[in-house]
């Protein structure tokens, strides 16, 4: 009898013990556990530990709450403008609501994929290839806000979508190609000539400021010999007038000085001529040095000594001779 009866405390101790290790739940971290009592949601479990009542409460789903990257199967997406490209991708999301990600929606990473690869041909197919192609930020984007929406009731944050690549048929690159050369090529020409075109503007700009500089050069020289020559010729004057003066007032020396400065100058003329090489003229050294004699004496009655007016001696007469200055007495 006793031995019947240390059997079944035995027993009912193993099943409480049995029964304590049931209502106790150790839940990983990055991990949420639902309880469900008699098949219906009633809390969550953190991470941590956790205790339900055994035989009726018992864990529905042990759903992992780190964020996930799931890989989108390469598909053929048609563009607006009727180009067919095979576009691949990956997208990233993390669950927030483990209640809802477990009884909201059935396979849970099947059901993302399916929404993402519609969104993608939806978002894809209304836009043309060059977008398609140079807009990857702006694609990601559309695509990422629309699954994030439609996946909010189901506690899923999408944190990104990315794609990764787009391949457009073989034939369609090498058009590609060919329109980016000939494109590069159209460039490459209208640069070449603009550069032309500028270089002939500056050139004639150039021609145009050496032509007006020279022309103002020119005007500023022939300005300064007018200058010179009108000086020249007013001294000329002023002397043409004294000489007249000095002969009006019986000074003969002024007529000899006059005559011998003309006869002198019209000697040097000839000698500096580039086209005489040989002066044969009936010269007398003599009567050149006497005109230098008279132009002396003129100097002397000017400037020193010659008493006034015409109180000094006249010289007598001189004998003309060929080539010889004349003078007047």
């Amino acid at each position: 009898m006793l031995e019947g009866a240390g059997i079944f405390v035995l027993i009912l101790l193993i099943l409480a013990m049995v029964t304590v290790a049931m209502g106790i739940k150790v839940v990983k971290q990055g991990y949420n556990y639902t309880v469900e009592r008699f098949g219906r949601y009633t809390r969550t479990l953190d991470s941590g530990l956790g205790l339900i009542v055994p035989f009726v409460d018992r864990i529905g789903s042990k759903m992992n709450m780190m964020e996930r990257v799931l890989e989108v199967p390469s598909q053929e997406v048609i563009t607006k403008d009727n180009a067919m490209v095979q576009v691949d991708g990956v997208a990233f999301f993390q669950v927030l609501d483990a209640a809802k990600a477990t009884y909201e929606v059935n396979q849970l990473e099947n059901a993302i994929l399916n929404i993402t690869m519609t969104n993608i041909r939806t978002v894809m197919g209304s836009m043309d290839l060059d977008m398609l192609l140079s807009q990857r930020d702006d694609i990601n984007h559309s695509i990422l806000s629309v699954v994030d929406q439609a996946s909010t009731p189901w506690g899923v944050k999408m944190t990104r979508i990315e794609i990764k690549d787009i391949n457009p048929p073989r034939d369609l690159v090498d058009s590609m190609a060919r329109q980016m050369k000939a494109e590069r090529d159209k460039r490459a020409s209208i640069l070449e000539a603009e550069g032309a075109r500028q270089s002939a503007i500056l050139k004639a700009e150039g021609e145009k400021q050496a032509v007006m500089l020279d022309a103002e050069g020119r005007k500023e020289a022939a300005f300064r010999d007018a200058e010179a020559r009108e000086r020249a010729a007013q001294a000329e004057a002023n002397a043409t007038t004294m000489v007249s003066q000095a002969i009006a007032g019986g000074d003969v020396q002024a007529i000899n000085y006059f005559v011998a400065n003309n006869y002198i100058k019209a000697l040097e003329g000839l000698a500096t001529s580039p086209n005489q090489k040989v002066l044969m003229l009936p010269v007398e050294a003599s009567s050149v040095i006497g005109s230098i004699a008279g132009i002396g004496e003129i100097a002397k009655e000017t400037f020193g000594g010659g008493g006034s007016g015409g109180g000094a001696p006249k010289p007598a007469p001189r004998k003309r001779t060929s080539g010889a200055v004349p003078t007047v007495s």
